[in-house]
């Protein structure tokens, strides 16, 4: 009973390292379905604090996506697509705490009997901000921001991450077609 209480435990704990929180923010005003075509914002994109590598994975994910919802790449486009990324180091602390169990009434060889177990673990939490901009305006219209866990890994775990984050929050552009 125990164990599989602690499995059950351990498999809801790192399935939700592996999740992406979504939020998205936009301008209510905005008609959406005028936006067909698409291009890279690269002054905003240069501003990202991540390796050169990344920000050609993060724009190879987002421009995969775009193309898939029907989005045209265009050196003329309606918006424009920037990112933005932070992250931070996070420390998870577990107590377990396992009180003994006795044989009915009498002599109690672990009443009172407690157990303390800790356990530490950290890791970096990252943020990616996608940003659509109206190119005519030069507005910020759509926002999507996703937090997620990420793990020290070779470069094919890496991509799917990176392919994991993007692809979670653009699933939710344009507003009013979340998955």
């Amino acid at each position: 009973m125990k164990k599989g209480v602690l499995l059950l435990i351990s498999v809801i704990l790192l399935s939700s390292c592996n999740a992406v929180k979504v939020v998205t923010d936009y301008d209510s005003k905005v008609d959406f379905n005028k936006y067909k075509t698409f291009a890279f914002y690269k002054p905003e994109i240069d501003k990202a604090k991540i390796s050169d590598l990344d920000k050609k994975r993060i724009l190879r994910a987002i421009e995969t996506e775009l193309l898939a919802k029907g989005f045209t790449k265009s050196t003329n486009p309606d918006m424009l697509v920037g990112i933005f990324t932070k992250s931070r180091e996070k420390v998870n602390v577990n107590q377990n705490n396992n009180f003994g169990y006795g044989f009915g009434w009498g002599f109690n060889p672990y009443w009172g009997g407690m157990n303390n177990n800790l356990s530490l673990s950290q890791y970096t939490e990252g943020t990616l901000f996608i940003d659509f901009i109206d190119k005519e305006k030069k507005e910020l219209v759509w926002q999507g921001i996703g937090t997620g866990a990420l793990k020290l890994q070779n470069r094919a775990k890496k991509e799917e991450r990176i392919k994991l984050f993007v692809k979670e929050i653009i699933s939710r552009f344009p507003p009013g077609q979340e998955k």
